[in-house]
């Protein structure tokens, strides 16, 4: 009887059989590539866009703005003259990306699984120490929480960067059509379908409704809920294609203020 009982408790609680302990695994793939490769990226753009808020224009004086375009890392509304020059502009705002995209479910996989280890990859065994793991119930990943804030933020931000972007096509010299300005309508096109790819977006708009067909209403959000449930299924895609095109957008609007290159543009 007791034996049964062991076995049942052994049923009801299994261990598993995958190997433990950090990396230990029975895959003969090459499992590692994957969490490096992200790791590797993930930490090369954040640190640019690091160094674009806090260097750049701070420390080696190259301005954020030329040619009527502006860096997307920056806050349209408080940049220009009488803003303290020892205070980056891209501080005012920044901290709602960087609280979108930390806290977004398909970064946190990506950094959990790059940097924290937990797990590195599937069926690969974490380090000891996630034994006393609480998941997101304590601090500091229990701010995962703040995710919808952040994205409530996020639509803001990206509705005044959509006005910065079609202002850029009608600069005080005349409407023209820019390199730059085709770069930052690419740069927010992306940036659109990150955001609306995003799963709490989705759940918003088409989540905890019991009839789809009952009302008007519901029909309407459930046909916008399968527009975003679309741009979900490439979350990851949006996601980095998005992190990629900002910086490449920065660092061209920042080139055109050292001189290194000249916007081509067709004048209208």
């Amino acid at each position: 009887m007791t034996g049964q009982a062991t076995s049942l408790r052994g049923i009801l609680k299994p261990r598993g059989t995958a190997p433990t302990g950090a990396g230990a695994t029975s895959r003969r793939d090459d499992w590692l590539a994957a969490p490096l490769n992200v790791g590797f990226w993930l930490a090369v753009l954040v640190l640019y866009a690091t160094f674009s808020a806090l260097v750049w224009e701070p420390v080696f004086g190259v301005a954020h703005e030329a040619d009527g375009y502006l860096s997307p890392f920056y806050a349209p509304f408080v940049s220009g003259e009488g803003f303290p020059a020892w205070l980056s502009p891209a501080l005012v705002t920044l901290w709602i990306p960087i609280g979108f995209r930390v806290t977004c479910y398909y970064f946190r996989r990506a950094y959990y699984r790059a940097y924290l280890a937990d797990p590195p990859a599937c069926a690969v065994g974490e380090p000891r120490i996630h034994g006393r793991y609480r998941m997101e119930n304590a601090l500091p990943f229990i701010l995962q929480n703040l995710h919808r804030l952040f994205l409530y933020l996020a639509v803001v931000l990206l509705a005044i960067h959509w006005i910065e972007v079609v202002t850029s096509f009608f600069p005080a010299s005349g409407a023209r059509i820019g390199l730059g300005s085709v770069l930052l309508l690419a740069d927010i096109t992306l940036l659109t379908g990150y955001v609306s790819s995003c799963h709490s977006l989705r759940h918003i708009v088409g989540g905890r409704l019991d009839c789809f067909s009952c009302s008007t209403i519901n029909r309407t959000r459930h046909g916008a809920w399968k527009i975003l449930s679309g741009l979900n299924a490439n979350h990851m895609v949006w996601a980095w294609a998005s992190l990629f095109s900002i910086v490449l957008v920065d660092i061209y609007i920042h080139l055109l203020a050292l001189g290194v290159l000249v916007d081509p543009a067709i004048r209208l």
